[in-house]
């Protein structure tokens, strides 16, 4: 099946391996979200914190349903995750959303979480103007994953104050409306 896929890709005139090095980059970024996140979700405490804990969780499991989303579409195309994990992490799309030095400053933390979902939405960006119209399958993907990253950055940039965004907030933790159809029932 990679091979096909991959002459399909090329024929149309992506660059396969540029995308596959996008791909596996973001794949990475939210997996590594999904972890440093479970860090940043479990230090938000005390009146601030407990309201951002919900759309931070749903945001969290949507990042893992997004990292299980891109897998098959990898190997579809002939990559491969990295066989360390150590590796895996240090190829990231985007920085590490590591905890504020003070984790008790809620302001920090939003800083964290808003500046990850925003790395996110420029790296899916990437990847569907890259495969508009030529890799139908990689593009209706991304944009899957696009819209539910875009949301993410919603919801947190509404709790620093930048202003409404009209998207509402947490929904069931790990719906993942848009992606649910690239996983598989299991997860």
């Amino acid at each position: 099946m990679a091979r096909v896929a991959r002459e399909m890709v090329e024929k149309a005139g992506v660059d396969v391996d540029k995308l596959l090095e996008l791909l596996i980059k973001n794949a990475s970024a939210e997996l590594t979200t999904y972890y440093y996140y479970t860090i940043l979700r479990v230090n938000l405490i005390g009146l601030e914190g407990e309201g951002l804990k919900a759309i931070t969780e749903d945001a969290r499991i949507e990042d893992r349903n997004h990292f299980e989303a891109l897998i098959p579409r990898i190997y579809e195309l002939g990559g491969a995750l990295p066989r360390n994990m150590n590796d895996f992490h240090d190829i990231s799309a985007c920085p590490p959303a590591y905890l504020p030095d003070d984790p008790t400053d809620i302001q920090a933390m939003l800083k964290v979480l808003v500046n990850a979902e925003r790395c996110a939405v420029a790296g899916y960006t990437e990847v569907c103007n890259m495969t508009a119209g030529k890799d139908h399958r990689t593009y209706d993907l991304a944009l899957a994953i696009l819209h539910e990253e875009i949301e993410h950055e919603a919801w947190f940039s509404e709790f620093l104050g930048e202003g409404p965004s009209g998207h509402g907030g947490a929904r069931q933790h790990g719906h993942s409306p848009y992606v649910s159809r690239f996983l598989p029932d299991t997860i």
